[in-house]
């Protein structure tokens, strides 16, 4: 969870050709799968794609972000470098101290959307609470989760070798040889 300080400040609407005063705002902001799934919803695009996103998008994103109820629309066009570079640096952080070192095929990953994360979710067993989760830390869990639940099996020296003594005696029997 994030808490940021938008200052009191003026705006001029030009369509309206009036000021707009906005007063200082906590915002409280969570980059969670439920955000993702309320914008995505609306935008109809992957959240979590390499495709760049317009301003409105961006402004969008963080008011599904806002978790603080009744917030005035216009405090998110009064939002500062320093909010956004706040905001930024809480979306990219990985929120685990954990890491993962297998390399992935990234040219046949498929799009990571809100449903396929749910998938994930409901296949591993993992409770949908967890959608508040910083997605970050989520997607962790659920990877954790697979690995754990799926651990790649270490074939011992011996059992190889017995494997590989079985195929030599099937292919003499097979090949009627001596070895």
């Amino acid at each position: 969870m994030l808490t940021i300080t938008v200052p009191k400040t003026d705006q001029f609407d030009s369509e309206k050709e009036e000021f707009i005063y906005i007063n200082e705002t906590k915002l409280t902001l969570e980059h969670s799968l439920l955000s993702i799934s309320k914008w995505e919803a609306k935008w109809h695009k992957v959240f979590l794609g390499k495709e760049k996103k317009s301003t409105e998008e961006i402004i969008d994103y963080i008011k599904c972000m806002t978790i603080t109820p009744n917030v005035d629309p216009n405090v998110y066009y009064a939002l500062t470098e320093d909010n956004i570079k706040e905001i930024d640096a809480y979306i990219n952080n990985p929120m685990s101290a954990i890491t993962f070192r297998e390399i992935q095929n990234k040219s046949s990953r498929e799009p990571i959307t809100n449903e396929l994360i749910y998938y994930w979710m409901i296949s591993l067993n993992i409770p949908v609470e967890f959608e508040k989760w910083h997605i970050n830390r989520l997607l962790t869990l659920i990877r954790l989760t697979s690995l754990k639940n799926n651990p790649k099996k270490k074939t011992n020296q011996k059992e190889l070798i017995e494997r590989y003594r079985d195929i030599n005696e099937q292919n003499k029997k097979k090949f009627n040889t001596r070895g």
